[in-house]
């Protein structure tokens, strides 16, 4: 059931809450950590779980990789030279890590630390497609269970919510639901999902690679490709969607007589607005084409333009993140899943972002030239299918490679480290089609009959002025306008700030 609410009481029901939130270093968890103690200023406390070896090391990582950034300059703004002193009296830093049964934690720190958790948000994720199994398994599906157990151990406890993504519904066409995954589920017909034993495929598979003495880098490889192959296998694209739906499973086993609330957002971008428009973190699917087209690195990509993609602004995510948790607070048996996505309510063709990206970069070409000159981009080309796209990588590509692996042979080697680079850089560019084949090809839509559902119990009191605080509807969105405006330019400015980063980075390394 959805309480009724108006725009003051979402920012007054966080007002005296303690409030545990992982995954604050990550985007969405920036993005989040910030708007709360914005709208909310009384809030009585976030704490942030974060993996370190002490209080002292966790508090420079949330200096450093939270409200050191760019998206507090606002918070900063509003509260001039009490800003740390408000950050210091708000966040408390938590030692402790979610892959770990109670966090790490001993039983003395567990019931200290749990006695006063009102609302626990788990957005700690590993995101990466082709992420160790071991790795996302311990993250992404533990994690989930170990967030659980620790929230029922919270007596204060009104409301766990979790992060996961749409995508855990697989390559499905049509319109896509917002309903659960049932313990054992899988995407393919004629097989069961067995949780405890991929857990123990796991452990057995590295016990060998020891056994057999095996590198780092071979033991690395081998659980990507587990990962990969055991996705495949119940019918997943990835190892990513793969470990998140497993994480949504244990949730739906283990959560009774916890109220639980699960977000899956479909491909996050840069904010519309709150609290100011394009800020970002991280290359995301959509934006390794506009990186690439940017640094003339890629002139082609697989994508269908007349198909749609879901992308929706991680400050929209967050609204619908903090409304919902409203909504549900008085429900103990609470138990729902929102799409938050736009492929149902205000569809975006991939169109509108080539043809937004090409006007952009025609307006405001990129200095590419060997002399730091601004030159004009040539159009980039796409392909419909990944028959085609292979095609012309390999007339393009490999023929001219296997050509100059000839030569190198003929001529004892002479570009042996010119082969192995190109070599290197097609694998890289096969393995990223491969990966992101299932996205940009996608032709499902997301249902989102339960997030308009809470709009409309948002949207009663169409008086009150405040009501963009918490906007989430993505009808509002000029999709041309969104990308040239405000989605490339943060793109771009990302990047800048990594170049420069990585700059000082390496000043710093060669002054040591």
């Amino acid at each position: 059931m959805i309480a009724e609410m108006d725009v003051d009481s979402v920012a007054g029901y966080f007002r005296s809450k303690s409030i545990l939130i992982t995954g604050s270093t990550g985007f969405l968890g920036k993005v989040l950590v910030e708007k709360i103690l914005r709208v909310q200023p009384d809030v009585k406390k976030l704490f942030l779980l974060i993996r370190a070896p002490d209080v002292e090391s966790a508090k420079l990582r949330i200096q450093t990789e939270v409200t050191g950034r760019e998206i507090f300059r606002v918070l900063k703004e509003n509260h001039g030279a009490g800003f740390d002193n408000f950050i210091e009296e708000k966040i408390c830093p938590s030692v402790g890590n979610i892959m770990k049964e109670n966090f790490g934690l001993d039983n003395s720190q567990l019931k200290e630390f749990s006695k006063d958790i009102d609302i626990i948000i788990n957005g700690a994720a590993t995101t990466n497609f082709f992420e160790r199994y071991d790795v996302a398994f311990d993250t992404n599906v533990l994690g989930a269970k170990h967030v659980c157990a620790f929230a029922k151990k919270c007596p204060k406890l009104k409301m766990l919510l979790h992060v996961s993504t749409a995508y855990v519904a697989g390559e499905k066409e049509g319109l896509i639901s917002e309903k659960p995954f049932l313990m054992g589920e899988t995407l393919r017909v004629g097989t069961y999902l067995d949780i405890e034993s991929e857990l123990n495929l796991i452990n057995k598979t590295k016990r060998e690679l020891i056994a057999n003495r095996s590198t780092d880098k071979v033991v690395r490889k081998a659980m990507k490709e587990l990962g990969l192959k055991r996705a495949r296998h119940f019918g997943w694209a990835n190892t990513y969607v793969f470990t998140k739906a497993m994480g949504e499973m244990l949730l739906e086993h283990l959560h009774e007589g916890c109220p639980m609330v699960i977000i899956r957002p479909s491909i996050i971008t840069s904010t519309l607005k709150d609290p100011f428009p394009g800020w970002m973190e991280g290359i995301r699917t959509i934006d390794t084409v506009i990186a690439g087209y940017a640094k003339q690195t890629m002139s082609f990509f697989l994508a269908d333009l007349d198909l749609i993609m879901d992308v929706i602004p991680g400050d929209m995510v967050v609204s619908a993140m903090m409304v919902a948790m409203v909504a549900h607070s008085k429900d103990q048996q609470a138990h729902i899943i929102y799409h938050v996505t736009s492929s149902h309510h205000n569809p975006a063709t991939y169109a509108i972002l080539a043809d937004s990206g090409h006007r952009y970069f025609f307006d405001n070409p990129p200095c590419t030239g060997r002399n730091g000159e601004r030159v004009r981009l040539k159009k980039m080309r796409f392909f419909r299918t990944t028959a085609s796209l292979r095609l012309y990588m390999a007339i393009n590509y490999k023929l001219p490679l296997e050509m100059l692996h000839l030569v190198n042979i003929t001529l004892c080697g002479v570009f042996s480290r010119r082969c192995s680079e190109y070599n290197r850089k097609y694998r890289f560019l096969t393995l990223l089609i491969e990966l992101y084949a299932p996205y940009v090809l996608f032709k499902g839509r997301f249902d989102d009959n339960n997030l308009e559902r809470l709009r409309m119990v948002r949207n009663k009191d169409q008086n009150n002025n405040e009501a963009c605080w918490f906007d989430f509807d993505p009808r509002s969105i000029n999709w041309d306008d969104y990308f040239y405006n405000v989605h490339i330019p943060g793109v771009l400015k990302y990047m800048q700030t990594e170049l420069h980063s990585t700059s000082q980075n390496s000043n710093d390394v060669s002054r040591l």
